[in-house]
């Protein structure tokens, strides 16, 4: 599998041209791991991979990913039932136009139903032939956890947890708590989300929102907005001080923090067209120094004092 993956979110709302140019761009260049979901753009961004799949690429040569269990309910955001997980696999299948996907996620934790029964669809999943492996998204480490474990606690009849997507970059290291020890413990890979900061880390708002850029979209500007704080802008400054130092971008230094951060399987990069899926790409040949790593974990360091730290040292 490729050690960038192709996110989807935003295809929905994408000319099919333009999804058509990121797929070609993708595969020839080694790209592998497509990773999309139900709900994104209302089944569209499924519907439209599916059209782009066997027309432009061999549908044996990518790492299709999708997710299950968003609702579009204001009073439920996610169903994690048994019956909602699988018959919402079989539409992603149809609108995919494949009979099997090769990374099927539950998208999200939910408290409502027992959890071993949102696992139970995993199994069902993998043992029907429509999906080759499981993972999970956005959830907690002891959510991880406690499901990771209960799969492991009946080898050959459960399906192994494979991966956990979560959001993870310079600007986000939440979970560096409790996740990412889990994970990596576990032996659960991660395929961190937004790696490059929602796209603050590359530097385009450092002085002002391009009018082309989702900051400046009605729609994605909300999602932008709670990494234009001061805080962030210390670390974006950092990762251009490196990059200028570097002779590369801000986009390669942060893609490649977060690339080689232990545990990682494959960043997902939303790329909005082939000229920045391309820069993304770029990235597989830069190696960090160790003293460019060091003084960006030094300037992005979350504050984990009790209990991540020795008790009796506080």
């Amino acid at each position: 599998m490729s050690r960038i993956g192709l996110g989807t979110l935003t295809w929905g709302h994408m000319d099919e041209n333009d999804a058509a140019d990121l797929v070609k761009v993708f595969w020839e260049a080694g790209g592998t791991l497509v990773d999309t979901a139900d709900v994104y753009g209302d089944g569209e961004a499924e519907y439209l991979l599916g059209r782009l799949v066997e027309r432009l690429v061999p549908r044996r040569d990518l790492v299709i990913a999708t997710k299950a269990g968003s609702v579009p309910d204001p009073y439920r955001r996610f169903d994690g039932s048994r019956g909602h997980l699988l018959s919402a696999l079989d539409a992603s299948l149809a609108r995919l136009g494949t009979d099997h996907v090769d990374l099927w996620q539950i998208h999200a934790f939910d408290p409502e139903t027992p959890l071993e029964e949102t696992l139970q669809a995993l199994d069902i999943a993998v043992s029907s032939g429509r999906a080759r492996y499981a993972g999970v998204s956005n959830f907690s480490g002891w959510q991880l956890a406690k499901a990771a474990t209960w799969q492991l606690a009946a080898v050959g009849t459960r399906t192994r947890i494979a991966s956990t997507q979560m959001e993870y970059s310079l600007l986000q290291r939440g979970i560096e708590r409790e996740v990412l020890p889990a994970a990596v413990d576990l032996g659960v890979g991660l395929l961190p989300s937004s790696p490059l900061g929602r796209g603050v880390l590359t530097g385009k708002y450092r002085h002002a929102t391009p009018a082309d850029s989702r900051g400046a979209s009605e729609q994605f500007a909300p999602f932008v907005a709670p990494y234009l704080d001061d805080a962030a802008s210390r670390v974006v400054d950092a990762v251009s001080i490196a990059a200028d130092g570097l002779a590369v971008t801000p986009l390669q230094v942060a893609l490649a923090w977060v690339r080689d951060r232990p545990g990682v399987t494959a960043p997902i990069i939303g790329a909005r067209n082939a000229q920045q899926l391309t820069a993304a790409l770029s990235v597989e040949t830069l190696s960090l120094p160790d003293e460019i790593c060091q003084a960006l974990d030094d300037v992005s360091a979350p504050v984990h004092r009790y209990p991540d730290q020795d008790w009796s040292t506080l």
